[in-house]
């Protein structure tokens, strides 16, 4: 009679029981070692790729426009004006005749003083024959050595007196040719302070003043720390300089003047700037923003300036490896200009964390902002530059 196969049965059931149980107790054991382990945050930032070049360094300031040259009308002796040639705010140009003084009694100066030149002449010239007489009459006898000598003084004296006459009569011209007043630059007229019958005197406020435009000046201050640079690119002084108008238009001039000293108060240098001003864009005490190219770093390493974190002793930037974790980097800040920082201890091509670095730490792993929650290599994966 043949074995029932109950007992078969029993150990299968008995076998698969066994394994059911061991595979529930290890997924049960794993789920709730991985509820217990601390998941490691991954932080979004914003990222951007260290580039190679050449970086200008641009100083800027603000600039006052001054007049190339400016002349206060003043004139030579208290008198009365008679006529004024010119109206305010008239181009005038070097000779032109601004003013007419009143100069009757200058005149009779002048009158005077030749009929004196003249008189003097006459004298002389009596005096040089009864001289010439004398020298015939000594040379027959019939005339003293000392007459002789008598007659040569009066000559010499005669002719001293008349170069003195004449001196005094060129000094009444020129006081007659100050009654009238010209520009001596060429320029623009400011105020008009007298009018025709005012009494001008040379110690009251100017009669008017004339501000040379064309060309024109700015003047501006950079830190004294950068003058060895400018003059270290320019040797010749002629660095080009930049103004931007308040309707954000670019007007080229050079620099043609260094001051002597720094101002010890500020740690800055005096300069100016000449700009040819042909269509008189620039227009004396306005102000103006000046740029100037000091100098030109070659190679560089170029980055966005809030990639840079200060720490207590050191800048530090973050960089982002190829796991997508980061590790601090120590930098030297060479220059910041225009939304760039050149930076020293990077290598070019090297992405740095630019936003959410403040919350990082070396190995933290992060993501770019803008890629998915759940893409952890995004980081290394978005190669788009923010430069």
């Amino acid at each position: 009679m043949p074995k029932p196969k109950t007992s078969g049965i029993v150990l299968i059931l008995a076998v698969l029981a066994a394994a059911g149980g061991g595979w529930w107790y290890y997924a049960n054991n794993n789920s709730q070692r991985a509820a217990a382990e601390p998941r490691v945050p991954v932080q979004a930032v914003k990222t951007a790729l260290a580039q190679k070049r050449t970086v200008a360094v641009t100083l800027r300031a603000n600039g006052n426009v001054t007049p190339f040259n400016i002349v206060e009308v003043r004139p030579q002796a208290q008198n009365i004006v008679r006529q004024v040639h010119v109206r305010e705010g008239q181009d005038v140009k070097a000779g032109q005749l601004l003013f007419t003084l009143d100069q009757r009694v200058d005149s009779s100066n002048v009158e005077r003083a030749r009929a004196q030149v003249e008189r003097d002449r006459a004298d002389l010239a009596e005096a040089e024959a009864n001289l010439k007489r004398s020298q015939e009459l000594l040379a027959r006898k019939f005339l003293a050595p000392a007459a002789v000598d008598t007659a040569r003084a009066r000559v010499e004296s005669l002719r001293g007196a008349l170069r003195a006459d004449v001196a005094a009569a060129q000094g009444s011209s020129a006081t007659l040719s100050n009654n009238r007043i010209v520009a001596s630059i060429a320029g623009r007229i400011g105020l008009i302070t007298v009018h025709a019958g005012s009494l001008a005197q040379p110690t009251s406020a100017p009669m008017l003043t004339i501000a040379q435009v064309e060309p024109i000046a700015v003047s501006f201050s950079v830190p004294e720390n950068e003058l060895q640079n400018i003059r270290r690119s320019y040797p010749e002084g002629d660095a080009p300089v930049k103004v931007e108008l308040g309707d954000r238009q670019v007007v080229e001039g050079k620099l043609y003047f260094i001051d002597n000293t720094a101002d010890s108060q500020t740690g800055t240098i005096r300069m100016k700037a000449r700009f040819e001003n042909a269509d008189r864009k620039l227009w004396p005490g306005t102000y103006v923003g000046v740029s100037l190219v000091s100098r030109r770093i070659a190679d560089a390493v170029v980055l966005p300036p809030q990639a840079i974190v200060t720490g207590p002793t050191d800048r530090v930037v973050y960089i982002v490896q190829a796991d997508s974790t980061v590790r601090m980097q120590k930098v030297q800040v060479l220059a910041i200009d225009d939304g760039e920082a050149a930076v020293s201890g990077v290598e070019p091509g090297a992405r740095v964390v630019v936003e959410g670095a403040q919350n990082l730490r070396p190995k933290a792993r992060v993501r770019e902002a803008d890629a998915p929650a759940g893409d952890a290599g995004s980081a290394s994966a978005n190669r788009a530059t923010r430069l």
